[in-house]
């Protein structure tokens, strides 16, 4: 049994459009014939599932669309979830949601990736809050505001919020108060861009 549900933020009023960062979802539930009451479990390293072989499948269906995969992202807790983010110079659109959704989830039975019980399969594009994960997106987003977590301190900080400013010689820009730090890429934890209103 597949079940399916959309969801999208609209765009604010006086806009035109679906903004680039506005974020599209397309689910895919599938239950695989799994009995009402017994719980989804986690796969283990034997059940032969490889996050790697799910990311390649990802990358050749998202690829034919015109589209990069920024991330997957499997989590077990009351149903098995995997989720793809998507991107694309201009922004996600529903329509390619869908479109790698349904091309993606019929992949992934062919190839049984995905062994054992259901699971939810979530297409979306990064949202107003993505995560920033490549030296490119630095330089893409410059101007905008993002917060960033290192994993050693930089005068006595691990935490940093302010404005993008580039990457330079391996070291994301970052201007704090009128400051601007040069953060090592590779001591990154997370990075994020910060909803503006």
């Amino acid at each position: 049994m597949q079940s399916c549900s959309w969801r999208a933020i609209v765009p604010l009023p006086g806009e035109g459009r679906t903004p680039e960062w506005a974020k599209a979802h397309f689910f895919v539930g599938r239950d695989a014939g799994r009995e009402p009451g017994v719980p989804a479990r986690a796969p283990s390293s034997g059940t032969g599932m490889k996050l790697e072989k799910i990311r390649e499948a990802a990358e050749r269906v998202a690829g034919a669309a015109g589209l990069d995969v920024l991330d997957v992202e499997w989590k077990v807790g009351r149903q098995r979830f995997l989720r793809i983010i998507l991107d694309k110079p201009g922004g996600v659109s529903h329509g390619d949601c869908e479109r790698v959704s349904h091309e993606l989830g019929v992949l992934l039975d062919v190839e049984e990736l995905i062994p054992g019980p259901g699971y939810v399969l979530e297409v979306s594009s990064p949202g107003l809050d993505r995560k920033l994960a490549q030296p490119a997106e630095f330089v893409r987003f410059a101007g905008r505001r993002a917060k960033i977590s290192l994993s050693q301190p930089i005068e006595d900080r691990t935490f940093f919020e302010g404005r993008l400013a580039g990457f330079a010689d391996g070291r994301v820009q970052l201007e704090v108060d009128g400051r601007v730090f040069a953060l090592p890429f590779e001591w990154i934890r997370k990075a994020q861009l910060v909803v503006e209103m």
